[in-house]
This record gives C-alpha cells, sequence and structure tokens, in this order.
C-alpha cells in the first residue's frame, strides 16, 4: 500500500480527509455516538464525488456505487471476511431493528408503506440469507450485505446528523453501537483498499482545494 505522498492529487485529497476521520473516531472510545458520526463523515470522504448526472446526485446511489466498485478490487476477500469473522452479530442486531428501517418510518409519517413490516421481514430474510452463504465468498452476496446494511446506517446517520437523536440517548443504544462497531471495522479497511489500487478512478471529490 502507497503512503498519502505517492498517491494521485484526487486521490490523495481524498484519503488525506478520509484518514483524518478515521483517526478522530478512534479517540472516542466511549462515545460510540461521536465514533458514528466521524466513521461516517470518513465514508463520505471516501465516496463522495461531483455528480455526473442527475441520477448520480443522491448520497445512496452514490454510495451502493461504491460498494459496487470497493467490491471489484477486494480481491483477497478481505471485507467478506471482516462481516463474517468481526461482526456477523452486529449486523444481525442492526438489521432486527425496526427504527433504522426507512419504510418504518415513512409509514409512521402517514406516507404510506403500510406493508413495512412485510417488507422488512422480506429484506432481512434476503440478507440472512446471504450471510448465510458468505462462505461462498461471492461478491453477489457480499453486496447484499453491505447495500443492506449501509441503507439501515444511512437511516441512523439521517437521526444524527439531522438532530433526530439525544445524544448518548438510552433508546438508540443498539443500534449506535453496533453502528459505530461495524463502521469502525470496514471505514478503515476501504480506505486500505483505495490505497492498495492508486490507479482506480474513484472521480473527483467534492470541494477541491482551490489555490
Amino acid at each position: 500500500m502507497q503512503g498519502l505522498s505517492e498517491l494521485p492529487d484526487p486521490l490523495r485529497l481524498r484519503m488525506r480527509r478520509t484518514l483524518s476521520w478515521i483517526d478522530r473516531a478512534k479517540k472516542e472510545v466511549y462515545d460510540d455516538d461521536v465514533a458514528f458520526i466521524c466513521y461516517w463523515i470518513a465514508f463520505n470522504a471516501a465516496y463522495g464525488r461531483e455528480p455526473e448526472s442527475p441520477l448520480d446526485s443522491t448520497a445512496q446511489s452514490q454510495f451502493r456505487d461504491y460498494i459496487r466498485r470497493i467490491l471489484a478490487i477486494d480481491s483477497d476477500h478481505k471485507i467478506y471476511k471482516a462481516i463474517w469473522g468481526e461482526f456477523s452479530d452486529s449486523i444481525r442486531v442492526l438489521l432486527d431493528n425496526q427504527y433504522v428501517y426507512g419504510p418504518f418510518w415513512t409509514n409512521r409519517a402517514g406516507r404510506g408503506a403500510a406493508d413495512w413490516e412485510q417488507r422488512l421481514e422480506e429484506d432481512n430474510r434476503r440478507a440472512y440469507k446471504a450471510l448465510g452463504n458468505l462462505d461462498n465468498r461471492t461478491e453477489h452476496n457480499t453486496r447484499r450485505i453491505l447495500t443492506t446494511v449501509f441503507d439501515r446506517l444511512y437511516v441512523l446517520r439521517n437521526q444524527c446528523m439531522h438532530g433526530s437523536a439525544t445524544w448518548q440517548g438510552s433508546i438508540n443504544r443498539d443500534q449506535v453501537r453496533s453502528g459505530a462497531k461495524i463502521m469502525g471495522t470496514l471505514i478503515p479497511l476501504f480506505a486500505e483498499l483505495m490505497m492498495s489500487k492508486p490507479n482506480v478512478d474513484w472521480g473527483q471529490p467534492e470541494y477541491p482545494i482551490v489555490s
């Protein structure tokens, strides 16, 4: 893996930002809320780019594309090993939590999704099936797990970033604790993979340095 100084300019800026927030997150040993927020900012720094089209402008569309691309360069299955070996239990806790499931809140707001319970059950069934089949080391199974997990984490991210959660609140401890643990393993791994493949074009980071 190359050092920052050896990376191409766009990737060097992206990684400098990403690693700075990872370092900050690691200092929050006793504060899962702050750690999760810092890891999410690091994730944003890793995947965020100037949109290429209106369809490419949403955060979820960008990080789903990023997941596809990061898995494509993970030839040693490091992400698979992390999911299976380090925090499969944390993933299950997160998936079973209705409060980080978008359609649950859509229904609560009276905007439809009356079938959210059935959809949650079906989404989780597919995710658990993929998690159970991870010993096949297929990119498809790993992508399904990551996409599902980050969709749930995105809801948690919105709750934290938009002031819709209380700092160290007692009612959201499980999802925050699980989220911080998952992000604390995956985001440094994503950064490591990106730096190991400096020739991959991750696009132009948003808000580049202007001299």
